[in-house]
């Protein structure tokens, strides 16, 4: 017989609401997630077991009316989701990756929906994406459950390590539901650019008489090269911002490019650039 309070299991009164008994099982699904050190598989478990029930309400109800033995509904013995083939693996991107969401409720409901529906395994794939092409934004094709193929569309602004999650698109199950496809992100570095949230930086080496008389410089963006007007006496590691040429948003606003100047003074100075540059020393340069 399930003698299991899923209440006191989750820590909550009888009357919680569902977001407080939401909030309470992610909460202890963090604390004691097996793939988390410490973790605790058989409470992980146990609180998925009482999540599972007490976030529907037609459950809910069930479990408040018949008690201990809204477990043995339907059989014998205890609600065990092993027992189902339930892969709790397949989680672990929710807690240590960037971006993956669940709810385990989804994943209960096609038992307490009348069937012992099981659900294939999770299929994690890599993406490796140049540096433009996470600013900007793709589409690419991965091989999916079943040998099939699917389009990720890729989102804008993209960090190196995120994981995406594409639902029912893992291994297929007979008799039961497909699991879930993660599409980890691997960004390739662009030496000559850098991604500080919605911007872009990258440098820019000028020449010494440049920095003293200003001109304009060809040089790189994520659009194709443009030139940019440098001032007169600017000074090495000073930044000139390009506005609009950062990373897009979802709205289609842009970020910024910085572009901090190096003054290059590796030349070696022949005898007339000497007395050029001491006749500037002793004007004060």
């Amino acid at each position: 017989m399930n003698n299991k309070d899923y209440y006191n299991i989750l820590g909550v009164q009888k009357n919680a609401s569902q977001d407080e008994i939401k909030k309470a099982f992610r909460k202890l699904a963090h604390e004691h997630h097996p793939d988390k050190k410490g973790g605790d598989d058989a409470k992980f478990k146990e609180v998925s077991e009482a999540y599972s029930v007490l976030s529907d309400e037609k459950k809910r109800a069930q479990y408040d009316q018949f008690g201990s033995n809204f477990g043995n509904m339907g059989g014998a013995g205890g609600f065990n989701p092993n027992d189902f083939g339930f892969d709790f693996s397949g989680f672990q991107g929710g807690f240590n990756g960037q971006n993956v969401e669940f709810d385990l409720g989804d994943i209960f409901s096609t038992f307490f929906g009348g069937g012992r529906m099981r659900r294939g395994k999770t299929i994690r794939v890599d993406i490796d994406l140049s540096f433009k092409e996470s600013i900007f934004g793709t589409e690419k094709t991965v091989r999916a459950g079943g040998n099939s193929s699917v389009t990720i569309k890729i989102p804008p602004g993209v960090e190196h390590g995120t994981t995406l999650r594409v639902a029912g698109r893992g291994e297929p199950l007979e008799g039961g539901q497909p699991g879930d496809l993660h599409v980890r992100i691997y960004v390739t570095p662009d030496p000559r650019f850098k991604k500080q949230g919605m911007n872009i930086v990258t440098d820019a080496k000028i020449a010494l008489s440049m920095s003293l008389l200003g001109g304009e410089l060809l040089i790189p963006t994520l659009d194709g090269d443009m030139t940019l007007k440098i001032p007169e006496r600017v000074s090495n590691g000073e930044i000139l911002r390009i506005k609009g040429k950062g990373v897009p948003d979802e709205r289609g606003r842009r970020g910024d490019l910085y572009v901090r100047v190096v003054v290059d003074v590796s030349k070696k100075l022949s005898k007339d650039a000497r007395k050029l540059v001491e006749e500037l020393k002793k004007e004060g340069f």
